[in-house]
């Protein structure tokens, strides 16, 4: 198998779909939606490249060249999300809005349906935080004025908290000191 540049997507009859991040000596580094992030030696014969990446120059890759192709490709292709395990009581469970007009009908709602779109959400604030944070034109007043308004966001987000497994992945607003 040639070698594999950084933002080529390959496959993996285990872990599914990733993109590759780092081309080791010996490995390359790669995000799958399924695993996370893994190392696969380069002998391993169970990848197939989906898309290929932009190619190598013969001269390395710099970091910022390695960020902005990885910017690229996990936003072209909606990143790659880490998996979120919605809380054992939720599952198979519905939501069922109800509304005042009794005339009108309910709907029903599968709850991981519900659940997998919270944590969409979620992952999107934190790509837009990262935009933000990394931005070159923004001065650090005006990062930290719509870091403040996601802190908010995450702030009117804690309700959904019920809904995690773990708490390490709940929202959370503001911290009271």
């Amino acid at each position: 198998m040639e070698e594999l540049a950084p933002g080529t997507r390959v496959d993996h009859p285990r872990y599914g779909e990733g993109i590759v991040s780092k081309n080791n000596l010996t490995a390359y580094e790669i995000f799958f939606e399924k695993g996370g992030k893994m190392e696969i030696t380069k002998r391993n014969t169970d990848l197939s490249v989906i898309e290929k990446g932009p190619e190598m120059p013969k001269n390395g890759i710099s970091v910022k060249e390695i960020e902005k192709v990885m910017c690229y490709v996990l936003d072209k292709y909606a990143s790659l999300n880490e998996v979120v395990p919605l809380g054992e009581k939720w599952i198979g469970g519905t939501m069922l809005l109800q509304p005042a007009n009794k005339s009108l009908q309910p709907k029903e709602i599968p709850v991981e349906v519900f659940f997998h779109k919270i944590v969409m959400l979620r992952d999107r604030l934190r790509v837009l935080e990262q935009n933000i944070n990394s931005h070159a034109v923004l001065t650090d007043v005006e990062k930290v004025d719509l870091q403040q308004y996601i802190t908010r966001i995450y702030g009117s987000l804690t309700t959904f908290n019920i809904l995690f497994n773990d708490k390490e992945d709940y929202f959370v607003g503001a911290k009271t000191k």
